[in-house]
């Protein structure tokens, strides 16, 4: 499920509340040359707060970009796997509105995790609610002595994005009336044989289950 409103819609609304910006500030120029001074630092003012407004819609909405809105509980992810060695496996992973791709992964296990975006209820009114984004996938090992000593493997799920609004939640405490952001509860499977999982996220977290893939 896609997020109420679309990315697209937050950097439109961001391009038009900098587009006022910048026209109240030229007004506030054109009445400082016009010797009327109240009229300008009011005028400057509200652009101002326009193009900082604008600003942060547009960052909100570039931030957004990858994320799914979170219902009750929806798939996040199927992935098959097939052992190819000791120890190794492939996992195919297809995620939707992304190509499937193909990660070699040690270990005994597939791990999974998330980042979760919660909003407060004031972003709510901006059609803003909890979304998720995939984070990592990776190759888990049942011996802790192996987990620290043998080969780690370890990928991104994550988009590339300009604004990362979760490692900005969790830098900047000012943020914390709007937006909480977590880590949803890692996931783990273990791989003995070929076999095909769910990765689906809730409101509590994230569990696998294995089942059929569907149809892309």
């Amino acid at each position: 499920m896609r997020l109420p409103f679309g990315p697209s819609v937050f950097v439109l609304v961001a391009a038009l509340l900098i587009a006022l910006g910048g026209s109240f500030i030229i007004a506030g120029l054109v009445a400082l040359r016009r010797a009327r001074p109240v009229r300008s630092v009011l005028q400057t003012l509200v652009g101002l707060s326009l193009l900082c407004f604008g600003a942060l819609i547009g960052a909100i909405g570039v931030g957004m970009r990858g994320y799914r809105a979170l219902t009750r509980e929806d798939v996040a992810a199927q992935i098959a796997v097939r052992p190819v060695g000791p120890q190794r496996f492939s996992a195919t992973i297809r995620v939707p509105y992304r190509p499937d791709t193909t990660y070699e992964l040690s270990g005994d296990a597939l791990y999974v995790d998330a980042h979760v975006l919660k909003w407060k209820p004031i972003a709510n009114v901006l059609g803003l609610h909890t979304a998720y984004e995939l984070d990592r996938v990776a190759g888990r090992y049942n011996d802790i002595a192996q987990e620290r000593s043998h080969d780690r493997t370890v990928y991104s799920l994550a988009q590339d994005r300009p604004v990362d609004l979760f490692r900005l939640r969790r830098r900047y405490a000012f943020l914390a009336p709007v937006l909480d952001a977590e880590y949803g509860s890692g996931t783990f499977a273990p791989v003995t044989r070929p076999a095909e999982f769910e990765v689906r996220i809730s409101t509590t977290g994230l569990l696998i289950r294995e089942g059929m893939i569907g149809p892309k």
